[in-house]
Parts: structure tokens; C-alpha cells; sequence
């Protein structure tokens, strides 16, 4: 038997979740871990995954028959998925020492099925172990079959990209413009300094939704008739999501990723649409999408990513937003998703 400290869900969250409060989402504590039985083993998380994902299961609005995955309970581990280290193994297919993906939530030591967790293997040529999370993590499939199977891009959209600093947006950017060739790209984030990576990465123009002049700016980068969008990838919603409804050209194709915009806030505080009509006027296609429905082709995926790196196409400098994190501190680092301060991925390296 094995203790372990553990942060649970306290109470489901209605705003940005609190760690510290009087009344905190997150308590951290500590428990006994059974003994690994056959075909389990024992694990100790090494680097964290971040996700905004991770909001909706603690929503006091989470619906199960509506979630993708079960909502995580109150007095349940508060769920993620991480690289760990196997501490001992019942099983045949890892043995002590190796690292692998697994389903190990905000555990100091978690005891998981040998089935659900994936080979993490040294990638070799100096190359981090945490691009298993960032270039050919979950992110990076998100930003590649949303593209490719959701959006159909071509060489010839006009793409736009809100979050393209982010871990996802980032990795779409440069499959639109590096891999598929898209005729322009244009990037959306949250400072100058990001907008200046993102176009590095390969983006056309990249725009800062914070500048007050960003609403004009992005008219003018998106020109009638010819400057019109064909291709929304969108992270945020909102009134971002607003905006550019009416710069999508006719037929014009947007893949709903996520809408951080408001996870922070209750559906009766959220931002509306009120460029609805868009949707009608310009024959628009909106298609929601989880990662997990392509599932089955991410190998595939993985082996466009490492082809593009080796031609020079994949950018990973600055593709990893890495927070050396004591445990009882993750909480903390998770947060850094909602305020903005991350580029690219957001990792938790527990010391």
C-alpha cells in the first residue's frame, strides 16, 4: 500500500475555479492507494497535460448524457492525463522504469489498468519525451483532423485561426500554411509578442484580439469579396466567433473546437451570437468535433507530424509552455490556461 497525495473536486465549479478560498473546487489531501493487481500497474506522474477540456467536466452544468467523457465527481481525483513512471508493474506489457501515457489525474501516485496506458518510448535525437503531449499530443491531432476531416481545407482558403497561440492554434497554423498550403492564414491571439511567434510559425498576419482596434483590423485583413474567410478553426467563441461569422465567404466552413471565451462563466452570463443570420445568408457549414471520433488514424497523423519535422516544417521552439510545479502548486499552473499567460502548451513538470 502506497500513500498518496491527491487533489479531489471539492465542489463543482460555476466561475473560475479556487484552490484557496473558503470554499475551494479543489482540496488537496491524502489516501492510501491499493496494491497494483494483475494487469495493473503503479504509477507516478512525471508531466501533467494541461487542457481546457478539463473545465467542462467540473461545470456544475455538465450534463453526462451530454459530456464526450464522464463528468469527474465530486470527492473524485480531479482527472488528466499525463506521462508517467511505471513504480511496479503486474503486468506484462510495461515493465519498472518505463514512461507511459496514462490516465493519471492530480495523484502524486496512481494505480491505473495496464491496457489504458500507451508506450511513451525515448524519441531520440535529444528530442523531450513532453512533445508526447505538445507536437504529437492530443492538441496536435485536435488541430489536424479539425483541418483536414472537419474543415476540408485546400491550398486555396483563406483560413483564420482564433487561440493560434495556443497548443492547438498553434499546430494549425502550420499545417495551413506549411503542410496543406493554404493561399493565407491569418492568426488570432492575446499580445503583440504572441502574434509575432504565430506568425513566425508561418501565419500570414496574426491580429491581438486585445488592441482596440482589433475588430477594424480584422475587417481589413479580411477584404470584400476576394479577403473573405473560407475557414474558421475556432478555440474561443464568443465574441470572437461573432466577429468573424461576418468575414466568412459564401459556403464558408467553421470547425468548432472549444469555446474558452466562457467556460468561466454560467450559460446565463455567456456571450451570445448575434450574427446568427450569417450562418443562413453565407450557406455556412458549422461542424462541432471531438478528437477522440478520429481515434482510430491518429498513428497516421503522428507520422505526417515527424515527416514534417524532419523536413524542416515543424516548429517546436517555443511550442511548450513548461511550469515547474511542486505538487501542491497544481492547481496553480492549471489556472495559467484561463488568464492567458501560456504559449503553446501548457505542461506541468512536477518536481
Amino acid at each position: 500500500m502506497v500513500k498518496s497525495r491527491q487533489w479531489l473536486l471539492a465542489n463543482k465549479a460555476t466561475d473560475l475555479p479556487t484552490y484557496s478560498s473558503e470554499n475551494p473546487n479543489f482540496k488537496l489531501t491524502e489516501t492510501d492507494l491499493p496494491d497494483p493487481k494483475d494487469d495493473e500497474l503503479l504509477v507516478k506522474p512525471i508531466y501533467l497535460s494541461n487542457d481546457p477540456a478539463q473545465r467542462g467536466w467540473i461545470s456544475t452544468e455538465a450534463d453526462p448524457h451530454r459530456l464526450y467523457v464522464p463528468p469527474v465527481e465530486e470527492g473524485e481525483p480531479m482527472r488528466a492525463r499525463g506521462l508517467c513512471e511505471v513504480i511496479e508493474s503486474k503486468s506484462s506489457s510495461h515493465s519498472k522504469g518505463d514512461v507511459v501515457f496514462a490516465n493519471c489525474g492530480w495523484s502524486e501516485y496512481f494505480v491505473v489498468p495496464a491496457a489504458q496506458c500507451q508506450p511513451a518510448p525515448d524519441l531520440g535525437g535529444g528530442m523531450s519525451r513532453t512533445l508526447y503531449l505538445s507536437a504529437f499530443g492530443t492538441t496536435a491531432m485536435t488541430a489536424y483532423f479539425g483541418l483536414t476531416e472537419v474543415a476540408n481545407i485546400t491550398k486555396d482558403d483563406i483560413v483564420v485561426i482564433s487561440g493560434a497561440a495556443g497548443a492547438t492554434g498553434s499546430m494549425c497554423v502550420q499545417i495551413a500554411k506549411k503542410l496543406v498550403g493554404c493561399k493565407r492564414v491569418i492568426g488570432i491571439a492575446g499580445s503583440d509578442s504572441k502574434c509575432k511567434w504565430v506568425e513566425k510559425l508561418g501565419a500570414d498576419v496574426c491580429l491581438n484580439y486585445k488592441s482596440s482596434s482589433f475588430a477594424e483590423d480584422f475587417r481589413k485583413e479580411t477584404p470584400a469579396p476576394d479577403g473573405f474567410a473560407n475557414v474558421y478553426f475556432d478555440n474561443v467563441g464568443g465574441e470572437i466567433l461573432d466577429l468573424v461569422m461576418t468575414r466568412m465567404a459564401r459556403f464558408g466552413r467553421i470547425a468548432a473546437c472549444g469555446a474558452i471565451a466562457n467556460y468561466n462563466t454560467t450559460s446565463d452570463k455567456a456571450t451570445g451570437l448575434k450574427n446568427w443570420f450569417e450562418v443562413i445568408q453565407m450557406r455556412l457549414q458549422i461542424k462541432g468535433f471531438i478528437v477522440l471520433d478520429y481515434i482510430k488514424d491518429w498513428p497516421k497523423a503522428t507520422d505526417v507530424f515527424k515527416k514534417m519535422l524532419s523536413e524542416g516544417k515543424l516548429e517546436i521552439e517555443g511550442g511548450e509552455h513548461l511550469v515547474e510545479t511542486k505538487f501542491e502548486d497544481i492547481p496553480k499552473t492549471w489556472l495559467l490556461l484561463f488568464d492567458g499567460s501560456n504559449q503553446g502548451k501548457l505542461i506541468t513538470a512536477l518536481k
